[in-house]
């Protein structure tokens, strides 16, 4: 009897250890299963007043707005600065544009960023994801020479761990001129690259090129039934102002022409994209594990709006650097949410990989916040630390971002730090303003001279953070 009762005791222990075993295994499988599929959309020099749903009077964005009032929405996010290529780094990296040394747009010719750094992609495969990049580049690589001899050459979206891209080759032979003569929407289709393969021409408009392969990109990977990344970076609303699509500017014939019109057109073409890809996703029915973002990668130039923000494109001032961001995903994100809440570019990077349900390296240098509490929860960031940007103040060749969209406040702070409702503005490390963010948005009454000690502070930081280390060029 005691015999048998030790084998029974035996079984039983077996068969709780299996069960258990197998209920493990399967609870790691079903976190797997559930990883979502992760959508970043970067509009090019957007302002944050030029969507309806931020206030904006004269463009109709339905789609944005649906997105909007179906998700989050933030009122205090940043670009990693207020021009191109660094706030592209920021996103990429989870890190400071400055840590590379970058501080201005790059310039197609030599400039780029090294691939010995963690990535989006790169971290997002080791958990099983596919990725690809989808449009504007602007961090080196994609001229028709590199291309053409990758192996000797500069890296471009695949060394940095995208599966696949399409881009526009970014030769100033090609972009350059087609920039100067206000046709790079109409004959980027020319000249295409894929996969670092050159492409065979098309007539199709820019935009629409875009986003056709954003959703033909969810359609194949939904077949895979594998999690993936879509970087789609678009170039609109960047001039030069085109002609978009006749049923998106019909709709401002009475009420706009010219250049004004155009500038619309471009951000309704925009908006109707985004719908596209929110209904690609519906009609495959994985929209309810697809997160999607979308947001700029800084201020307004000529013709956008900065809503009522001091400053645009160039400019730290808000217009420069604060921006649009809506998270959206359904079921999981609450709907209508508007949040206060300080976030920023190099939040992407941590957070997308909270999300996929990997970790980072301790070793590995991050400045961004995981930001999964505050789109999930809506909780303060209880973690976030001083924030820090930095422009050139020379640009070896434009001379300076003095006047580069001709409308650029003075005297041009070139650095910030930001901590809590306050932001120092400061010239080559010296500052001259400070504002209370919460009692005064729109940067009206300089605090410099009335709080000695929070600009002593914020002052020792920014020069702490200027001083560490750095690669000595980013190329």
């Amino acid at each position: 009897m005691q015999k048998l009762s030790y084998n029974f005791f035996l079984y039983l222990l077996f068969v709780l250890v299996f069960v258990s075993c197998k209920n493990s295994s399967n609870k790691t499988k079903q976190l797997k299963l559930t990883q979502p599929n992760i959508v970043l959309i970067l509009a090019d020099d957007l302002g944050y007043g030029d969507l309806s749903c931020y206030g904006s009077k004269r463009i109709n964005t339905p789609n944005l707005d649906k997105m909007a009032g179906e998700g989050l929405k933030f009122t205090q996010f940043y670009a990693g600065s207020a021009v191109c290529t660094p706030t592209r780094v920021s996103i990429l990296t989870g890190q400071y544009p400055l840590r590379f040394n970058v501080s201005a747009h790059f310039n197609d010719r030599e400039m780029f960023l090294d691939n010995d750094v963690l990535t989006i992609p790169k971290a997002l495969k080791k958990e099983g994801y596919s990725s690809m990049h989808i449009g504007k580049w602007h961090l080196g690589g994609l001229n028709e020479s590199h291309v053409l001899d990758r192996n000797n050459s500069m890296p471009g979206p695949l060394q940095h761990g995208f599966d696949h891209y399409l881009a526009m080759l970014e030769d100033p032979i090609y972009r350059g001129s087609a920039m100067r003569e206000k046709r790079l929407y109409k004959d980027a289709g020319k000249n295409l690259v894929k996969d670092d393969v050159l492409l065979t021409p098309n007539n199709k408009h820019w935009t629409t090129i875009k986003f056709d392969e954003a959703t033909k990109f969810i359609e194949n990977s939904a077949k895979e039934k594998k999690p993936f990344f879509l970087n789609l970076w678009l170039d609109a609303p960047h001039a030069p102002y085109e002609y978009s699509e006749k049923v998106v500017l019909d709709q401002y014939n009475d009420r706009a022409k010219g250049q004004d019109l155009l500038y619309r057109g471009m951000v309704s073409q925009l908006d109707k994209g985004v719908g596209s890809v929110l209904a690609k996703l519906k009609e495959l029915n994985i929209d309810k594990n697809t997160i999607v973002i979308f947001t700029s990668d800084n201020g307004p130039a000529y013709l956008g709006s900065p809503a009522h923000f001091k400053g645009r494109k160039t400019d730290f001032h808000e217009g420069g650097i604060r921006v649009p961001m809506i998270a959206w995903w359904p079921e999981t994100i609450s709907k209508g949410i508007v949040s206060n809440e300080i976030a920023n570019t190099i939040d992407f990077l941590p957070t997308f990989l909270k999300l996929a349900q990997g970790t980072l390296d301790k070793n590995t240098p991050i400045d961004g916040l995981d930001i999964t509490p505050l789109l999930f929860h809506q909780k303060t960031l209880v973690d976030r630390k001083t924030m820090f940007w930095e422009i050139a103040s020379k640009y070896k060749r434009s001379g300076n971002y003095v006047n580069v969209t001709d409308i650029r406040l003075k005297p041009t702070a070139n650095q910030i730090a930001r901590k809590g409702p306050w932001k120092l503005l400061a010239i080559e490390g010296v500052p001259n303003e400070l504002y209370n963010m919460d009692e005064d948005p729109y940067e009206r009454w300089n605090l410099l001279d009335t709080y000695p000690e929070i600009s002593k502070q914020l002052s020792e930081e920014l020069t702490q953070w200027l001083n560490e280390p750095r690669k000595e060029k980013p190329y």
